[in-house]
């Protein structure tokens, strides 16, 4: 899903219609917010049919420098030649600035440094296309309850949600012309979402603490079974995430989150009958699931 093509691309330069070789893979050390950024402006380039010294001579920078801002590598980006080397690939430097502030971070680089970085560019970058601030005004609240019903606090959803509709602001015009927006959109934003999620150790999303956020947890207080009622649910939540992907989306949309079934169905970009099979088809798993004997 990250790997989308962006705005519209410049033409190669006079002589580069030949792709030149792809830069190396992106280094293991580049963190998860540096990821968010990079990869789109590594798949931007990809499909742009330029090569590394079209970015040369287009961002004034050396093959060097560029090669290593690409994978990744070495010492975190300045701010300055990663928008050298976005603007020459006419990415949007708005959203690419913010994805950028959050990875320098994560990358430890301080708020002075920051600062001054972004002081050396003396650009504010275009506001967004209409139709996509329509699209995430839409999509934010409902998005926000799915992201916390993983990540728990209200602090940590709103930073996923920016983050995930910052990269699909990158990736816009290929968003924009996909078969479905909104499918394509929840696939980017789920991904946010399960990068930062806490896992049991076979992997699967740990959803058990999102129990204590409920409504039915919240106002029952110290009332008889209430702990009986407190494991149960546990156990739930825990069988919950052995669903499959569209089952346990829509599970944790309609029945954690409140959201109805035909609201639902927008915002996973799915047939409102398909909806309707996939919640049959999780409750019906679920029973299994939970009714299925222990093993001994």
């Amino acid at each position: 899903m990250i790997g989308a093509s962006g705005p519209a691309q410049p033409p190669p330069l006079p002589g580069t219609a030949r792709r030149g070789r792809r830069p190396a893979p992106i280094s293991p050390q580049a963190g998860l917010s540096h990821r968010a950024w990079l990869e789109p402006v590594r798949a931007v380039l990809f499909a742009s049919g330029l090569t590394l010294d079209d970015l040369v001579e287009r961002s004034g920078y050396s093959k060097t420098r560029i090669s290593e801002l690409l994978r990744g590598n070495g010492y975190y980006p300045a701010w300055e030649i990663t928008f050298s080397v976005s603007h020459a690939l006419d990415v949007p430097a708005r959203p690419l600035r913010r994805l950028w502030t959050a990875a320098a971070r994560e990358a430890r680089k301080d708020s002075d440094w920051i600062r001054h970085c972004i002081e050396q560019v003396a650009h504010e970058g275009d506001s967004p296309p209409l139709p996509y601030r329509a699209f995430t005004e839409a999509m934010r609240p409902d998005y926000h309850d799915y992201a916390r019903a993983f990540l728990l606090t209200d602090q940590r959803a709103h930073w996923v949600v920016c983050e995930a509709f910052d990269i699909l602001w990158l990736c816009w015009s290929e968003a924009a012309a996909s078969a479905s927006l909104n499918h394509y959109a929840w696939q980017l934003f789920r991904s946010r979402v399960m990068l930062r999620t806490p896992r049991h150790t076979d992997g699967r999303p740990d959803l058990r603490a999102a129990v204590f956020s409920t409504h039915e947890v919240r106002g029952s207080g110290s009332t008889p079974g209430h702990f009986m009622a407190l494991t149960e649910l546990i156990d739930l939540f825990d069988v919950l995430t052995r669903l499959p992907d569209d089952q346990m989306d829509l599970t944790v949309l309609h029945y954690l989150c409140g959201i109805p079934a035909a609201r639902i169905a927008h915002i996973l970009g799915m047939a409102p009958a398909l909806t309707h099979a996939v919640d049959h088809h999780a409750r019906a798993t679920l029973d299994a699931l939970v009714n299925a004997p222990t093993p001994e």
